[in-house]
């Protein structure tokens, strides 16, 4: 389950009612989050203890279902501290500030410990428009 950004939503509705145009990023960002960024991006990333955003590639989106799922496997480590208990990820067009596209919640929250690989495997992150 996905919801898309207040960022993203002006981007879509002005590009193809015609007000304006964009262009896709040329990389977008998989984020880790202890709180829900919500619509305005205000939740939680996690910093420090060698997090870094990740870059993530998608699928095509599904021809009828309105759903795109990852094509990459991501992995976070932390390294010299616990990363804490995550509980939602982003999608970001830029490997630091840039703007929230999408955000979503995890099936279930991960505590990440010093040394603890959190992965996301291929077809395990959906984002969805309907």
């Amino acid at each position: 389950m996905s919801a898309k950004s207040d960022y993203l939503e002006k981007r879509v509705l002005d590009h193809f009612l015609g007000t304006s145009s964009t262009s896709a990023p040329s990389n977008v960002y998989l984020s880790l989050h202890t709180a829900n960024p919500t619509d305005d991006a205000s939740g939680t990333e996690l910093s420090g203890n060698g997090y870094s955003r990740q870059v993530i590639t998608f699928n095509a989106a599904h021809a009828t279902n309105g759903t795109a799922t990852n094509s990459s496997v991501e992995e976070f480590t932390a390294s010299g501290g616990n990363f804490g208990t995550v509980t939602h990820f982003g999608i970001w067009d830029a490997s630091s500030s840039g703007n929230m596209l999408y955000y979503g919640a995890l099936t279930a929250s991960k505590t990440i410990a010093d040394g603890d690989t959190l992965r996301f495997a291929a077809d395990s992150i959906t984002i969805t428009e309907a």
